[in-house]
């Protein structure tokens, strides 16, 4: 459910914890009358000024910067009020406590509460305020959580390109062309015995094009920035003794797992998220496959095939040492049927043939051959794992966008191409191709949020921090 979006509310802006600098942010209606009983006198606007933050007493309880911002230029829209102080937690929780009993004080000039139903902010509250008062749109409003969670310096730069507006601008171009495209459509049903054909004057045809030309284009952004903020998960699966362990290591540049010739060393799931070239890859080494008499060892078998099972991909390591041997081939044989039944087809399984160093006359094998000791065929691994993840350089233009975002665009490209057989169709079909139109852009709105449901939006706002 969406919060009471009419309370005054407050909330410790900065992350938890000890740092030099921490804020306690107000938003409401009119924060005039708690400013005069926490910083005890007015301030200019958007102007920071230094004093001293008072108690019910008239004491000091820190010095530090206020800032107010009249609505509507503000992050909200509504009266802020910011507090920088020292950013220990047990200043910014006196100072909270200090607004919230500020805000029941009697205004002397009123003779009311100063900010009557001031309450704690819940999670996310600050940005949906200035997405509900139209400072932002849905699609910049998550950029702001993603901005926070980047894990990686594109990903950081692709976010802020989003919060910027760039991604909702491509959007609301598309959803422009739609707009004209149903006028035209519109205009046809409305006055069918006119002689004038609107569709074929207009080019209607050449504008549907060109929009799933646009189309195409946002699309393949978007599903670079969905990589670049999801990443995808890399399981690494073979026998004991394959070289797992060292092979994660070689890819995180850290000693993470223990790495031992003795099989059946790792027994429990280790992973570690690393970056190719901006894109976070969560790779994970699991125990080797294998039958075995040891209830541990079942155990952690059992926990690599639940992690091969939710994998977006699958290393398959054959030691190259060993690939030989009947029994081990056979091993590896049964490894792989399992694997074709687990996985979807969607899921690529790649071959890689491990301790290249220790095997070098060993025969040629279809996949990409490697040594983690020396690191050969370490880089190309990465490149064919960004191949796999499905990301295609591009300089400029990636915003970081989400999963939603990707499929509602599907959406749109299948309304679209509904609505292009009905344009083929013409009149017999100008009704439904009318419809489609309409159904494409109601997908697109569910990105900026014109048109979110209220379950949606506490979704969205619930994952964000107190402070945000």
């Amino acid at each position: 459910m969406l919060a009471r979006t009419t309370d005054p509310i407050v909330a410790v802006a900065t992350a938890s914890g000890r740092g030099a600098v921490g804020i306690v942010r107000v938003s409401g209606a009119r924060v005039a009358p708690l400013i005069e009983a926490v910083c005890a006198r007015s301030l200019k606007p958007r102007e920071a000024t230094y004093l001293p933050f008072r108690d019910a007493g008239g004491a000091a309880i820190d010095h530090g910067l206020a800032i107010h911002f009249p609505a509507p230029h503000s992050f909200t829209g509504e009266d802020v009020l910011e507090l920088q102080a020292h950013g220990g937690p047990v200043v910014l929780q006196l100072l909270l406590a200090r607004c919230l009993e500020a805000a029941t004080e009697t205004d002397p000039a009123t003779g009311r509460p100063r900010l009557a139903g001031l309450r704690v902010a819940e999670p996310g509250e600050f940005s949906q305020r200035a997405f509900l008062n139209g400072k932002i749109d849905l699609a910049q409003a998550e950029a702001i959580a993603d901005l926070i969670d980047a894990s990686t310096e594109a990903a950081a730069r692709s976010a802020g390109r989003s919060l910027s507006g760039a991604f909702s601008m491509e959007i609301h171009a598309l959803r422009d062309a739609l707009i004209r495209l149903r006028m035209l459509v519109e205009a046809t049903l409305d006055f069918p015995e006119e002689e004038i054909d609107f569709l074929q004057k207009a080019d209607a045809q050449g504008q549907l094009v060109s929009l799933q030309t646009q189309l195409s284009v946002v699309q393949q952004r978007a599903r670079q920035g969905a990589l670049l903020r999801e990443g995808i998960k890399v399981v690494i699966a073979g026998q004991p003794n394959a070289g797992k362990s060292s092979l994660l290591n070689a890819l995180a540049g850290a000693e993470l797992a223990i790495v031992s010739s003795i099989p059946g060393t790792t027994r429990d799931v280790v992973s570690q998220t690393i970056q190719i070239q901006g894109v976070p890859l969560h790779v994970v080494d699991t125990a080797g496959l294998r039958d075995s008499a040891d209830e541990v060892e079942q155990i952690g078998v059992a926990r690599a095939w639940g992690q091969i099972e939710g994998a977006d991909a699958v290393l398959f390591l054959h030691d190259l040492t060993r690939a030989e041997r009947p029994e081990y081939a056979q091993a590896d044989a049964e490894i792989m049927r399992l694997l074709s039944e687990k996985l979807p087809a969607s899921v690529p399984v790649l071959d890689v043939w491990s301790k290249q160093d220790a095997a070098p006359s060993a025969a040629a094998h279809t996949g990409i051959s490697l040594s983690a000791r020396t690191g050969f065929g370490i880089e190309t691994l990465r490149r064919r794992l960004l191949e796999v993840a499905g990301w295609q350089a591009v300089p400029e233009g990636v915003y970081l966008a989400r999963a939603r975002h990707v499929q509602a665009l599907s959406r749109v490209e299948e309304h679209i191409a509904v609505a292009a057989e009905h344009l083929a169709a013409r009149a017999q079909a100008l009704d439904l191709l009318a419809e489609e139109l309409r159904l494409a852009q109601n997908a697109l709105n569910e990105i900026t949020g014109e048109f979110g449901a209220d379950d949606l939006l506490g979704v969205i706002f619930s994952r964000f921090c107190i402070g945000k």
